[in-house]
């Protein structure tokens, strides 16, 4: 069975768009930048278009507005966009998951 490379690209971007997506609210002006710029830069390399566009545009808003829910309609076109290009692909919306609960430890230290 042969993997198509771009849709390993596209997935990947997927990825990286739900990430942001779900981590709306808890993630600083400064790595949604650097995440939007990885997505801008793959984009680019693998000529979708309407995904770099889409990304430079919300470089350019974030610059002007900072954070605010522009940002989620963004990544909502960009996924769009990222689809779009998968027409043979079945695209599953991404489940919001919550964060790991950590285990109730019953206050006992592990023996050296």
């Amino acid at each position: 069975m042969r993997h198509d490379p771009m849709l390993v690209i596209l997935a990947n971007l997927l990825c990286r768009v739900d990430g942001l997506a779900g981590e709306r609210g808890h993630v600083s002006v400064v790595r949604l930048r650097d995440e939007i710029d990885q997505i801008r830069h793959i984009a680019r390399a693998f000529r979708l278009d309407t995904v770099e566009c889409l990304a430079s545009t919300l470089q350019s808003a974030l610059s002007l507005q900072g954070a605010g829910p522009v940002v989620m309609s963004y990544l909502d076109l960009m996924r769009d966009a990222i689809a779009a290009e998968m027409p043979e692909a079945d695209v599953i919306p991404m489940p919001m998951t919550a964060k790991p609960a950590r285990p109730a430890g019953n206050g006992a230290h592990p023996v050296a």
